[in-house]
Formats: structure tokens, sequence, C-alpha cells
């Protein structure tokens, strides 16, 4: 171990020529003395944070505020003498090692009281309740074990170094862990309390909690120091900003063709999306500038919004601050100037309102794109990003590169600007409106929830004058957290992707409420840089403890996150927003977690829990990738419905139709035809799966059953009935020529194509596909109530009727990926529905009659 401690003083004298300095002393008026922290063990590089960092990402800055990267010495430069760079990487990495020891230790120090109050808490007499034993070490047995582990797995990487030695998955599966750290984060204030009050009331705890003993590092010659619980429980806080450090500088060392690069620059990356997401919690002791009354004003939030100005859409970049909410834009500078913010307007959290005073004030008028164009521009995106995969792989193809980045980053842009819709309101007491819209409850919800929060503090009006809001406005862009718009465009080649194909989703039961209530749940993923409510549960009503156990076959498309909102349903119509003219139903809880490739694409269900405010949400899921669900797998029974051909099902009914699709078509129209988002919500995988058996087995209850079912599952099943046909609907043959004639420029040759076609399906194909289509008319018709347009019919089954076969695929030598496959076609497949859609009634009588007077080969 004293190898360690060697390395670490080799750190230190390298650290001293980076272009900032490592504050090793602790915090300013902490007391620490030089080289040691408040508890006596000793600190290194990664321990204790320098005040000119800002601790949310962990980004060195320069005396003037700006972001700065640290210089390493002379060779050890990417590009530079890379054996050198490596060995400096080594370096790091056992200064990071000798750190974790050290903070083992002090957990180890806090579990070592926890187990004997455990233990005493069930006897008749406890020095504490085990309810007080569990707050005040909450999630700290699990910080250790993972932690504990971590370092288990890293020693002997370091001991047995070679320049291919990687260590990024260790680092990825540290940060994925964030997770425990936020739940700790969470509690932290309340723990602090507990065990206060407890040392008032128990002097056996007190002396406890003052006197708790650290392990010195092996080697070392301080055998322990005595430290306080409260200094103990501060760690985990402390420690939660130190990965991104260590990241950073592992990443400036590792060449990147090695096989570490892209791992460490993943962990990078979810680290600091997770510290970007937690509030002033984190460290407490960061400030900007101080107000009137002489306190600290700190950055508690900020993030990009869609702001309504003047009826046009503008992206804003909000701050939210201890006494104020800030919106600016980024103001346009000449070339080689930093980026400044310019301030739009702000009001005092003292003079915020999220309710109109007068019920008359009138409503900011929202204007809504057509979501056919929202749908167009996603595909055309999809697009632009197969290109540049192309583009990447041609000799001398980087200038097209950075041309296509651009012009994807301009449609991003677009997408990012009019896809919100849920208005997010406030108002100034003294009348001015502000409106925001989002593209999901749950940003709203953390906007509100953060901004009430600070309200409960005892909070004074201000007034800034134009130098105040100047320097606050200039302290923005170095306080920032969030540094750029969430378009793919901004993302660095070597990130992760996202998941293009199926997440299965079971969502099970809920725990932790302490009063009965009708509570349901929705799942969201992110889509283009923003998230998208993709099903729900039905409301389980009257409970502290719903089991829903519902299944969900969710699309993604490059997601990379999974949320989960837990609501109560409110049916009580005085509820009404006055803003919004709506019913808002409230939300008890939300989590989100992230869709790790490695976990989530095995067969098995992975089993997971999120934790929200003191709600558990324990749910399942698997990834099913596009390039498996493209596959059509007959079959072996030919006795049912699904995945037997058609033709083979209609002539044992003696029908022209199957029975199937006639019995959802009518229970759809009877009952679900003003279903907001009919045949895009979700049904529940199990109803669908009880209905798939029941028309397999031609069971006798079927109409009960359709008659009892969800109108959700049952629009499911009939999709699922026509994406698990052997062949899709509009037949593999044809697949070509509907590609080609669909993309013909003259209406008149366009018409006589794609008639001709449709004349040649067979006729159960025919039948079926000219019922569904009139079926689809009627559904559209209701578009002001269920939100269905015919083009949003059109992407739901345009991919589903018409998808190119195996050999199709194969033919294809420039697609290389699922996501590739999907988007090469998938707007010719929308466009070929849209045009029947949109076409006058085809009768089947009138197209069997016509006669063609060109060749009938196909």
């Amino acid at each position: 171990m004293a190898f360690f401690f060697e390395a670490a003083c080799v750190i230190r004298s390298l650290f001293s020529s980076y272009d900032f300095n490592y504050n090793t002393d602790g915090y300013e008026g902490d007391g620490a003395e030089d080289g040691k922290s408040q508890d006596g063990s000793e600190t290194l590089p990664y321990i204790d944070e320098s005040p000119t960092m800002s601790p949310q990402l962990c980004v060195p800055q320069g005396p003037d505020g700006e972001t700065v990267s640290p210089t390493p010495p002379e060779g050890l430069l990417p590009g530079g003498d890379i054996e050198k760079g490596l060995e400096m990487k080594k370096l790091v990495l056992s200064g990071f090692l000798a750190s974790e020891e050290i903070y083992i230790n002090q957990l180890e120090a806090l579990l070592l009281p926890m187990r004997p109050l455990k233990a005493t808490a069930t006897t008749s007499q406890p020095v504490l309740t085990i309810q007080q034993v569990e707050t005040i070490f909450y999630k700290i047995q699990d910080i250790f074990e993972i932690h504990k582990e971590f370092y288990d797995a890293l020693l002997p990487n370091i001991q047995q170094w070679d320049e291919k030695v990687t260590v990024g998955h260790l680092f990825q599966k540290l940060a994925s862990q964030l997770g425990v750290y936020k739940a700790f984060v969470d509690n932290y204030k309340v723990a602090l309390e507990t065990a206060e009050k407890c040392s008032q009331a128990n002097g056996q705890f007190q002396k406890i909690s003052e006197n708790l003993k650290v392990k010195g590092p092996k080697d070392s010659k301080d055998c322990t120091t005595t430290v306080s619980m409260e200094a103990l429980l501060y760690k985990p806080i402390d420690r939660v900003t130190r990965s991104t450090l260590v990241l950073h500088d592992l990443l400036k060392h590792t060449p990147k063709d090695h096989p570490d690069f892209p791992l460490l620059q993943d962990a990078l990356r979810i680290s600091q999306n997770f510290l970007s997401s937690i509030n002033e919690e984190i460290d407490p002791r960061r400030t900007a500038v101080t107000t009137p009354k002489g306190e600290a004003r700190q950055l508690v939030k900020d993030g990009f919004l869609v702001e309504v100005s003047e009826s046009s859409r503008k992206v804003r970049h909000v701050f939210l601050f201890t006494d104020l909410l800030l919106c600016a834009k980024m103001k346009k500078t000449s070339v080689g100037r930093h980026q400044q913010y310019e301030c739009k307007w702000y009001i005092p959290l003292a003079d915020l309102t999220f309710q109109t005073l007068d019920d008359s004030d009138s409503c900011h008028s929202i204007q809504v794109l057509p979501e056919h164009e929202i749908e167009e521009m996603k595909i055309k995106i999809s697009v632009l990003k197969s290109e540049i995969q192309k583009e990447k792989k041609a000799p001398k193809g980087q200038s097209r590169v950075e041309r296509l980045r651009k012009k994807m980053n301009e449609q991003e842009s677009w997408l990012l600007l009019h896809s919100p819709t849920i208005p997010f309101r406030i108002h100034n007491k003294h009348g001015k409106s502000y409106l925001f819209l989002l593209s999901s409850d749950y940003e709203r919800s953390e906007w509100r929830e953060s901004i009430q929060k600070l309200q409960k503090k005892d909070l004074q009006t201000c007034v800034l004058s134009s130098v105040e809001l100047q320097v606050l406005t200039s302290s923005c862009f170095k306080l920032r957290t969030v540094h750029n718009i969430p378009v793919t465009s901004n993302k660095d080649d070597e990130e992760t992707p996202g998941l293009y194909g199926f997440l299965h989703v079971i969502v099970h039961s809920a725990k932790g409420f302490k009063e009965s209530a009708n509570l349901y749940c929705t799942l969201e993923v992110d889509s283009y840089g923003y998230f998208v409510s993709k099903a729900k549960t039905r409301v389980f009503r009257d409970t502290t403890e719903p089991q829903w156990n519902e299944e969900f076959e969710i699309e993604l498309e490059g997601s990379q996150y999974l949320r989960i909102l837990c609501y109560e349903k409110c049916y009580d119509k005085s509820m009404l927003n006055k803003d919004d003219n709506e019913i808002v139903d409230k939300i008890m809880g939300k989590g989100q977690v992230q869709l790790d490739p490695q976990t989530v694409q095995s067969k098995n269900w992975h089993m997971d829990v999120i934790e929200m405010n003191g709600i558990k949400v324990e749910f399942s899921m698997k990834f099913t990738s596009r390039d498996l669900s493209l596959k059509r797998t007959p079959s072996k029974k030919q006795s049912g419905v699904f995945g037997v051909k058609i033709n083979v099902v209609t002539k044992r009914e003696r029908s022209k139709v199957p029975y199937i699709v006639r019995q959802c078509i009518e229970e759809v129209e009877k009952r679900g035809i003003d279903e907001v988002g009919i045949y895009r919500i979700s049904g529940v995988a199990t109803d669908i799966q009880a209905l798939k058996t029941a028309f397999d087995t031609n069971t006798k209850d079927i109409l009960m059953m359709l008659s009892d079912m969800d109108i959700n599952a049952i629009a499911g099943t009939l999709k699922l009935y026509f994406r698990e046909l052997p062949e899709p609907l509009l037949t593999d043959r044809l697949y070509p020529a509907f590609m080609e004639g669909i993309a013909l420029s003259d209406p008149a040759a366009k018409e006589n194509c794609m008639m001709h076609l449709l004349r040649s399906l067979p006729d159960p194909n025919l039948m079926t596909f000219l019922t569904l289509l009139e079926h689809l008319k009627r559904v559209a018709e209701k578009e002001p109530i269920n939100k269905m347009s015919l083009h949003n019919l059109g992407t739901v089954f345009g991919p589903t009727l018409l998808r190119p076969s195996e050999s199709e695929i194969t033919k294809g030598q420039h697609i290389t990926s699922a996501s590739d496959i999907w988007s090469h076609d998938v707007m010719a497949q929308v466009q070929v529905l849209l045009y029947y859609l949109q076409h006058p009634p085809i009768s089947f009588a009138e197209l069997k009659r016509n006669t063609l007077y060109f060749s009938t080969d196909v």
C-alpha cells in the first residue's frame, strides 16, 4: 500500500504544473490543518475539492470563472508520448485508489456502531429505535458494498499494470450505481436532524456519535483517528462529486483508440448527468453572488426550456437561484469571444405564484403544430443519421459529414423547439405572466417542486440594480450545470447512441403510501432530446399498496432513460387548474433509470426498484432490438390465427376478413374511437397475451373478454396480429414495387401504379387491407377528440403492414445497424399507407373490374 502514497505524492507534483491548483486543505473556514482533513486523515488529490471548482460537474475553472482544461506536463498531451500518458494514467488511478481506501474505512467506521444499535433496538433497553437507526444510517451499507467491490476489482489492475489494462468498465459500473447516492442525498438532512435529536435525548448515543474510530490506511503509522458521526455522514455527500474529476484526467491520458476510452467517456457522461440532476444538497457551500440581505445566493437548478413569448417559441436557459428565477438567452458574440448570457427577465421567488389571481386572466394561446409534421421531422433526422454513418466510412467523406451534422443540428433544434406542449405557467404577483412549454410532466413537477421548496424559507422580495443584474447574469455562464441544448448532434461520436427496438416493462407494485388513494403510473422514455409518455397503468382504487402487475411494450428511438411517474387520480371537478382548464392529477413520486444496454439486452427479465419520495415502485424490463423485431417467425400451430398466413385463416373461417380483425375493429369503434392516443398508447401486455390466446384457441368467451378488456389492449392485439403475420399484409413480393410507386412524381402515373399494386394483392390481403383502411379513416375523423390524425395512424401502422423481407435487408449492403434498417425505408412505408388513407373510398369490386393498359408483371 505504501506505493499508493508515493504515487499520490508524484501526482501532487505533476498537478502543481497545471493551470489550476487542487486545494488539499479542505474548504475555507473548515479549520483543517495543512494536508489534513477535519477528521485527521491524509487528504489526497481527489478527497477535498477546490473552491474554484464547479462542484456539480467538477470541471476546473480559471480565475475568470471560465471552464479550463488542466494542461498536463510536456509529453503527456493527447497525441504525445503514449507510454508516458499511460504511466500518468496509472498514477492518477493509484492516487484515486488510495483515497478509495480512506473512504471505505470511513464508511466502515459508520457501520461499526450501526449493527449493535440495531441489535439493542429490539431489547428492553434500546439506545435507538429501529426507525431511528435506519434513518441515520440510510444506504451506508449499500454505499460501502459498492465501493468495496470497486476497490477490490481495481486493486489487481494497478498491481499488475500494463498498457492494455482496462478499468473503464469498473468506472461505468460505479457510475451506474449513483442512484444509491441520490437516495442518500435526499435523506441526508433528515439523517442529521435525527442524529442530533437522538444525541440530545440519549447520553449513550451522544458519546458513541462523537467518538467514532476510523482506521488508517494499511502501512500507515497512524492506526486510528477519532471522528464525529456528523463529519462521517458528510463523506458520501463530499464523495459523490469525485468521480468526474478522476474521469476527466483518465480520459486526458488515455489514447482515443484504447478500448478504455469509450467506457470512461460513458462513465463520465453518466456521472455528469447524475450530478446535474441533483440540486444544492450536493454542496450547500457553493455560492454565486451575495443577496441584499448579505446571504449567499446559490444556483439550485438550471436547464433549457421553450418559452412562448409574443406568440412565438424561443429556447431559453432558465436559472433558479435561492431567491429568484432568471430567464436568459445566449448572446451572439464575435468569433473568438466567450459566450455570454443576456437576461430577458427575472422574478423574485417571494413574488412568484403558479396560479393567476384573477379567474378572468387571459391565457396565452399555445400554437401546436400538426403531429404529422413532428413525425416527418423525426424520420428526416433518422435518415440523416444513417447518411452520416455511411459517409464516415467513405473515403474523404468528412467534409460531407460536417454539412450533414449542421443540417441535423438545425432539424433537431427545430424539433426541440416545436415538440413540447405541456404548459408551465408562472406569474408575478404584480400581474405579469410567463409561459414555458415542456415535453414531460416530470420536468414540470421538478421545476415546480424546486421553486416551492425554496419558497418555504423566509424569502424577501428583491429588486436588482442594472449592475447587480449584469453581475448575476455574467455568473450564470460559469455556474451553469447544463451546458448544451439536448440534441444528438451535440454529443460526442463515442457516446452511447441509445437503444432502438422494443422495451418490455412490467410495473409490478408500489409501497410507501401513507394514506389510501386511487393510484396509477405512467412510463416515459427519451426520444430526440425530450421525453415522451408511452404507457399508463390502470387506476388501482383506494389502496396504499397497489398491485398492477401490468406489462407494456414500448418502442424506443435512440432512448437512454426510462422514467416512471406515480400519480393519485383526481375525480374532483372542483380541482380544475385555472390556467389550463383541466383536472390535474397529483404526482406522488417520480424516478428514472438508465437503460444500460448490457443489462436490458439479456434475454431474461431484469427486476429493479425506483425509490421516489419514500415510495418504492417495483418493475421489471427486457429489451428486443429492432433487427430481431423485423424478423417474422411463422407459428408452428396452424390451428391458431397469430403467425398463420392470412389466406389459411380466412379459408378455415370461410370469411373474407379474419374474425380477429373484424372483432377488434368493431370494439374499438364501439368504445375506443374517442380514446386519446388510441393505437399509439400501449395496452397492458398481459391483457394482450390473454386476448391472443383466446383468439388462437377460438374460445367461446372472446366476445365477453372483448367487452370487459381495456380498449388499448384490444388496439394492441390488432397491431400484434398484423406484426406477427408470417409476411406483411402488403406482401414481401410487392414491397419493392410499393417503394418505387410511392416515389413517382407524376400524379397520374402514381395513381395507376398504386391501384395496380392493390389489384395484385391476394384477395384476403386486399379485403383485410381495405377494411382496416376504412376503419382508420373513421378513427381519424375523431382527431379533435382522440388526437390521432391520418398521419399518426400511418406512422403507427405503415411499418407494420409494409416492411422489407430479410432478403431485401440483405440486399442493402450499406445498411449496417438496426436503427439504419428502421430509418432507411420507414418514411416511404408511412407515405404508402398515408396515400391510401388520403385517397377517396376504394371499392374491392371497382378495383377488380378495372382493366389495366400496361403489363401486370410486378
